[in-house]
């Protein structure tokens, strides 16, 4: 059995290389920064968040990258380690705490008995066909193809009818 650590081992069958992957960080380094840091301050707009992210970037990527990847593998791979440190700024900046809602006291919660009322209110104040295509479309879950034929008139009226009819129904508003 052959000594593992002894200086004899080939080297495609060394576990430790005997030389560091990218042993000259500082070339690759000063190669990449500027386009890492363009490509991040574009997406934060200032200095010093494009400044934390690409230092952050180098940190987590350069002890991972191989000596034998190309100039392009690189830049590839330096732009998919900034653009999850960005994710994970935002992710951290601007993580939403999660409350708990009470149904009961939620004043604009959807309520089934008061949504059909509203329905009939609007639906009431349309003109028949405009009625008709909003019901068919909506209610009945036709689509426009089927309305089209229901109604006897082309797909292209069918689409015209429905938008004549949502904007009358909005322009309409709510009931009181």
């Amino acid at each position: 059995m052959t000594d593992v650590s002894s200086g004899d081992v080939p080297a495609s069958l060394r576990v430790v290389p005997s030389t560091p992957p990218n042993a000259d960080w500082e070339t690759v380094y000063r190669a990449h920064v500027v386009p890492v840091y363009r490509y991040v301050y574009t997406r934060t707009g200032n200095r010093a968040d494009a400044e934390d992210v690409t230092s952050t970037t180098f940190m987590r990527a350069l002890p991972r990258l191989r000596a034998d990847v190309s100039d392009g593998e690189m830049r590839a791979y330096l732009r998919a380690t900034a653009r999850t440190v960005l994710a994970d700024m935002w992710h951290d900046r601007y993580r939403a705490p999660v409350d708990q809602i009470d149904e009961e006291t939620t004043p604009n919660a959807w309520n089934p008995e008061r949504a059909e009322v509203d329905v009939d209110y609007v639906l009431e104040g349309l003109p028949p066909n405009y009625r008709r295509v909003l019901e068919l479309r909506f209610l009945r879950g036709y689509s426009i193809k089927e309305t089209a034929a229901a109604l006897g008139v082309t797909v292209g009226n069918a689409k015209v009818l429905q938008l004549r009819a949502l904007r009358k129904a909005a322009a309409q508003g709510a009931p009181r």
